[in-house]
């Protein structure tokens, strides 16, 4: 637990919110209330995107959209692998770490940005920067199903029906987050240029998206076959095992 709370604290947690007490519970689905990623001078280093399954959508469009942002971020914007993981109720989120602290209202507009290039029908609420978010792992009262980090190279398998049957291991927890690098000022603030001379031009001078790609190292699996999924977690000298569902 002390490696998780740990590696939670360094990405996304402003020091002393969450303690260990508290994460206990969490652990135990004793709690599962929102955790708030703001420190008290209205400073985060937390950037979440939720992609969430809607009806009368296409079939895993919350998945392709998430990849498509994803890979953007890496491939054209320069950042490091973000993480990802998977709702007790409905969908995905993607997180970013940022080394320093930044105002609520920068990355409020940086969600804004991103949406504009890479997935444009979305809609980002006006709190997406500062209101508290579902932080893994934790169990969903009304869905009974537990939110985790996952492995970006399972994602698909998770587009129909999000959400763990059981609490997900802590230290495979902590061992997700560990090789994840968090985004330098400097990084940040390229990004936040690119994207802002984007919005700035016209429509057709915009930032590409750039559909996801499966052989790019680093980057998530968008059409992923099971035959794919397992290529890609034996060439991590990983065996995977997979959940069999019964109607």
């Amino acid at each position: 637990m002390q490696k998780l709370m740990s590696e939670l604290t360094r990405l996304y947690l402003p020091e002393a919110s969450l303690s260990p007490e508290t994460l206990a519970q969490r652990r135990l689905g004793l709690s599962s209330l929102a955790v708030d990623l703001v420190d008290g001078n209205g400073q985060t280093r937390a950037i979440v995107i939720a992609f969430r399954k809607t009806s009368g959508a296409e079939e895993a469009q919350h998945w392709t959209r998430l990849c498509t942002v994803a890979n953007a971020l890496q491939a054209e914007l320069g950042f490091p692998a973000p993480a990802v993981s998977i709702s007790g109720a409905n969908g995905y989120y993607l997180w970013m770490s940022l080394d320093t602290p930044t105002p609520v209202a920068r990355v409020q507009r940086f969600l804004e940005l991103i949406r504009k290039a890479y997935t444009p029908d979305m809609e980002v609420l006006p709190d997406a920067a500062s209101a508290p978010v579902e932080l893994p792992p934790c169990l969903d009262l009304h869905s009974g199903k537990w939110a985790a980090f996952i492995d970006p190279g399972l994602g698909a398998s998770f587009a129909d029906e999000s959400g763990l049957e059981m609490p997900p291991p802590l230290a495979g927890q902590g061992a997700l987050l560990e090789r994840l690098e968090r985004i330098s000022a400097k990084q940040f603030q390229h990004a936040f240029d690119v994207l802002e001379q984007a919005h700035g031009a016209p429509a057709t001078a915009s930032v590409p998206a750039r559909a996801a790609a499966a052989s790019t190292d680093g980057l998530l699996l968008r059409d992923a076959t099971l035959e794919d999924i397992v290529r890609f977690l034996h060439s991590k000298n990983i065996e995977p095992t997979f959940r069999h569902l019964i109607s």
